[in-house]
């Protein structure tokens, strides 16, 4: 189990390598001394140039590993700002294996609104021990006895984008059919803006996202505010239709084009004349494919298989895709011209562990729903979400993403035999997260800092986690699922390798 500390930057820490004699040590040094942390992620607000010294001083000092966040804060009570900050300097202290490590967050450096952001995280999105430091009383465990729920957080912590604000005059007219995009975050709203501004424009539009981000759902939307909402929004899976099949779904077919060709067809090119065609998957698209749907970017027209005139189709694409397309041409899986006809506007929804603060907001959104769907079912009654379920979903990653969030509603909803989703309710909704494997494992250079001890130990950690994860706790079953006798064994192992049981 790593142990790390996450602070602000204080101005006593500043003063310390030359006024110790004054203010001591400082409240990092003195909490690094003072407890056995293996790494130190610190925030700051001031320049590099002020905190580098400082950092020098501070690493002839301690053996644990120092990382400075620079964050630019425009005061030192913009609440929303050094929320948005911590979240950031938290996720990267987690890093990709957040189970093996113990947070700590210190509350002496920094301003008062500081430590009050790090009581919030600590008792809701980010269990962590709170530590204060002192000169005169030293290093101690913060006591603030009592639990908050992730519904209380308080207003002053939603985010707030004055720059979209006053930038509002120049925006186009409010577009409501982004209503249905909940969000509260600022990465979204500037989304959202960007994605209002291409609507009225009549160009192609890519929209990046990992599965289950909603990017059919802006795709939606962009038609919904264009100019072409009355005519056809049409939807295709790129990745679904099979390879022989794709120039006939796309361009159409004569009759007698091939075998099954019984009657003339439409594609959905001329589907969605004059209207918006959704192309999403794009990246599944064949290299043959391509070629024939860059042809019918460029020229506006298509020919239907077995045809050989061509005719005119009046379309807007809207393309997306879960890759990376820019990798995709790279490697030599997707043409260069295509991408770049189609990339006029490009938007990148971010995962759900990016948008910080939607989280709660889309909780409820999605539990309404859930409770829409299921409400005729027999039986079904109304479901809340206790506190700590609530809590349990927000520090959750996703990464299955929005799509991941309302199937594990649509679960809990299921186990849960009152009307409050219990924190165990939604434990065993969870899916365990899938850990990447090492396929390197057996192959690993020998000499050179190879240590055989910590391999077995990685090895051993991560197979536990994932007992206990299927096991949604239960050691008499993790214990079986990993071979040993006894859920006694089991703990003890847990105990040596560090795995929270």
């Amino acid at each position: 189990m790593r142990k790390v500390l996450v602070a602000w930057v204080g101005r006593t820490d500043l003063r310390a390598p030359s006024e110790s004699d004054q203010v001591g040590l400082g409240p990092i040094a003195q909490a690094l001394d003072a407890r056995p942390f293996d790494e130190a992620f610190l925030l700051s607000d001031y320049e590099e140039r002020a905190v580098t010294p400082y950092l020098k001083w501070l690493r002839a000092r301690t053996n644990a590993r120092l990382e400075v966040v620079y964050e630019q804060l425009s005061g030192p009570t913009q609440f929303g700002e050094i929320h948005e900050a911590a979240v950031r300097g938290v996720q990267r202290a987690l890093g990709e294996r957040p189970r093996d490590v113990a947070l700590a967050f210190h509350l002496s450096p920094g301003t008062p609104a500081m430590a009050a952001v790090w009581i919030l995280l600590g008792k809701t999105r980010f269990p962590a021990e709170l530590i204060e430091s002192s000169k005169d009383h030293g290093v101690r465990t913060a006591s603030v006895p009592f639990d908050i729920s992730a519904d209380f957080i308080p207003d002053l912590l939603r985010e707030q984008d004055e720059r979209l604000r006053q930038a509002s005059a120049a925006e186009p007219p409010e577009a409501p059919e982004f209503a249905d995009i909940i969000h509260r975050s600022r990465v979204m709203a500037r989304l959202i803006q960007r994605a209002r501004r291409v609507a009225i424009r009549n160009v192609p539009v890519l929209i990046e996202g990992e599965s289950g981000t909603g990017k059919e759902m802006f795709a939606r939307a962009i038609h919904r505010a264009s100019t072409r909402r009355e005519r056809p929004f049409v939807a295709v899976n790129c990745g679904a239709i099979p390879g022989e099949l794709i120039e006939s779904e796309l361009f159409g077919h004569e009759k007698g084009a091939f075998t099954d060709a019984k009657q003339p067809r439409k594609g959905y090119f001329e589907a969605a004349d004059g209207g918006t065609l959704f192309l999403d998957e794009l990246g599944e698209l064949p290299g043959p494919a391509q070629v024939k749907l860059l042809r019918a970017v460029q020229e506006g027209e298509v020919v239907r298989l077995g045809a050989t005139k061509p005719f005119k189709v009046d379309v807007r694409i809207v393309a997306a895709t879960h890759r990376t397309l820019t990798e995709e041409i790279a490697a030599g899986r997707f043409r260069e011209d295509l991408f770049y006809r189609l990339a006029v506007a490009v938007l990148k929804i971010p995962p759900l562990r990016e948008r910080t603060g939607d989280l709660g907001g889309l909780v409820d959104h999605l539990l309404d729903q859930v409770n829409r769907e299921a409400a005729a079912e027999p039986g079904y009654r109304e479901k809340k979400l206790s506190a700590g379920a609530r809590n349990l979903l927000v520090a959750h990653l996703w990464p299955g993403n929005v799509r991941e969030l309302l199937n594990t509603l649509r679960r809990a909803a299921i186990w849960s035999d009152g009307a409050a989703i219990s924190s165990e309710d939604v434990r065993e909704a969870l899916l365990p997260v899938a850990t990447v494997v090492r396929q390197d494992l057996l192959a690993k250079p020998l000499g050179g800092g190879f240590n055989l001890p910590e391999l077995l130990k990685d090895v051993a950690r991560s197979y536990l986690q994932r007992a206990m994860d299927e096991a949604h706790g239960n050691k008499t079953r993790a214990a079986e699922l990993v071979g040993l006798p006894s859920y006694q064994t089991l703990t003890n192992w847990l105990a040596k390798y560090e795995v929270q049981g």
